[in-house]
């Protein structure tokens, strides 16, 4: 099993050069970034975890040009993010930067994908919080479009580009949706709780699922399976990578045995000694 990390990386955290390096040399398998461009500090929304919603949300860095230093520094180490908030993002723009940051990798980049939470946040970008899901769709098969290796055109709900010259190009080789249908760009993981509109998604457009917490997997991953293997993938193509994990031997078993070979641990949002320890910590699992 593959041992990665997450953490909210700050202003005021552990940089990302020396994060990564230090997780390399440890043997850590990759390190994932979350998103949040801002947080309006008028909102209705409750924080996911119940209570206030901590300092770090609102200080996070930048995941991609974070990981763009984190690549520039390490040969091994995979890099992803943790989520990507597509909805937020132009999608020709973003199409631009994933791409480019996994051709500078080498082939090191695993998009997580989402659909978030903040109903301010997402408006602040022009989100109509209902038809969110749709547009990240809209937008994943815009950017497909431009990862493909010959200028494709494409015209959605939300979004068009027009057959275009988009250069790099992801490295990872593509995949198949289906019989001779290839999905082009980078490993894309959709992050989000199980049920059946986000397992029709990954079934649809992505590689697997980012589980947050890890939770309940006994029961949902039969689930997925079944609505997998109904879209005509590849039951062995699966992937699925538990997040932001607080770990056990026992909950590591679990996973093993349910035929997990990748999960993603969490890391404190703290200054270097802190992050340290626990990175020294963590390492018994390696």
């Amino acid at each position: 099993m593959r041992i990665a990390t997450t953490i909210f990386l700050t202003d005021r955290t552990v940089s990302p050069v020396r994060l990564a390096r230090s997780l390399e040399e440890r043997g850590f398998s990759g390190l994932y970034l979350p998103e949040h461009t801002h947080i309006p500090v008028s909102r209705d929304t409750p924080a996911p975890m119940g209570g206030d919603l901590p300092e770090m949300y609102g200080r996070t860095l930048d995941p991609f040009v974070a990981l763009g230093q984190a690549a520039a520094v390490t040969e091994r180490l995979h890099l992803g993010t943790g989520i990507t908030l597509v909805a937020q993002h132009d999608p020709i723009d973003l199409a631009k930067q994933a791409a480019t940051l996994d051709h500078l990798s080498g082939g090191r980049l695993t998009l997580g994908i989402g659909y978030g939470w903040n109903v301010e946040e997402a408006a602040d970008h022009g989100v109509e919080w209902r038809t969110r899901r749709d547009l990240v769709r809209d937008r994943m098969a815009l950017m497909r479009a431009l990862w493909a290796p010959d200028p494709t055109a494409y015209a959605g709900s939300f979004s068009s580009v027009r057959a275009s010259s988009a250069h790099p190009k992801p490295v990872q080789a593509p995949r198949e949706l289906g019989p001779g249908v290839p999905l082009h760009g980078p490993r894309t993981l959709i992050g989000g709780q199980a049920g059946p509109k986000l397992f029709a998604a990954i079934a649809d457009h992505a590689d697997g699922w980012l589980p947050i917490g890890g939770g309940g997997l006994g029961e949902s991953l039969p689930a997925l399976r079944r609505v997998w293997e109904g879209a005509g993938r590849d039951p062995k193509s699966l992937q699925v990578v538990p997040y932001a994990v607080q770990p056990t031997r026992g909950k590591l078993g679990h996973y093993a045995e349910l035929g997990i070979e990748e999960v993603v641990l969490q890391l404190p949002s703290a200054a270097e000694p802190d992050v340290l320890r626990t990175l020294d910590d963590f390492a018994q699992y390696l």
